[in-house]
């Protein structure tokens, strides 16, 4: 089943539309079947202490999470001979839920450190987004800096930067998450209302313990379907550390 469905967060038709044409710009990652958008994954290269104290290299993870972002995270962690890059997040709207915890899975078993930012590559400059994605797209070295602020972190984000040894979320980063899930099942797309209700209880039940496993406080995500009434619901700064989402601060 989980092969079969994935979830989507919807933050509303204007928020996801303006996603989806952003997405448009750049060609599909892998195959015939991988879309628009979908999550790449390069090695970038900054200044000494530019991703954190000694530091100065990561791999910067972006777009889409889609049902076979898996394979190019194993790809590139596998490329790295022995070194643990920190992984840098950046996701996008309308990622697959039940994929984005299996990247989390993947992180903590190679004992991966996460934080969230998004990625400015130099030779990007004055690129368009079709270039600039084919300069991404062999996996680097691409000097860089991190945007440390403004990148928000919605629920994908969330369960891929669960997975990481040490978390962090720099100053000035908001988590924003909703409770509202859209159940689609790409092989099948009609998928009834009952099996949808059903559906959305297992993964939300499934995500809850998703993140126990990670360390992450269950309130996290309680207080998420609580405000199922409500548009979204954000977590601020001031309790990442309470709830353990973050295990260090930038």
């Amino acid at each position: 089943m989980n092969n079969l469905y994935r979830l989507g967060i919807l933050l509303g038709i204007a928020l996801l539309a303006t996603g989806l044409a952003q997405a448009q710009t750049r060609p599909p990652v892998g195959g015939v079947n991988s879309s628009p958008g979908a999550m790449i994954f390069y090695v970038a290269h900054g200044a000494p202490d530019a991703c954190g104290p000694g530091c100065s290299d990561w791999i910067a993870a972006e777009g889409v999470v889609q049902w076979d972002t898996y394979k190019r995270l194993l790809a590139i962690l596998d490329r790295q001979a022995g070194h643990k890059l920190p992984v840098v997040i950046n996701i996008k709207q309308g990622s697959d839920l039940t994929v984005a915890a299996s990247l989390g899975r993947i992180l903590r078993g190679r004992g991966i450190d996460a934080t969230v930012a998004a990625t400015e590559v130099e030779a990007c400059n004055g690129k368009s987004d079709a270039d600039c994605f084919a300069l991404k797209r062999p996996g680097g070295p691409l000097d860089g800096k991190e945007k440390l602020s403004d990148v928000p972190c919605e629920l994908a984000c969330v369960l891929v930067l669960a997975g990481g040894v040490h978390r962090s979320l720099p100053p000035g980063n908001r988590v924003i998450l909703t409770a509202r899930m859209a159940i689609t099942n790409r092989l099948a797309p009609n998928v009834s209302d009952e099996h949808r209700e059903s559906l959305t209880s297992i993964f939300t039940d499934q995500f809850r313990r998703y993140l126990g496993e990670m360390g992450i406080d269950h309130e996290l995500l309680d207080v998420t379907v609580n405000r199922a009434g409500g548009r979204y619901v954000e977590i601020p700064a001031s309790e990442w550390g309470r709830l353990h989402l973050v295990t260090q601060s930038q």
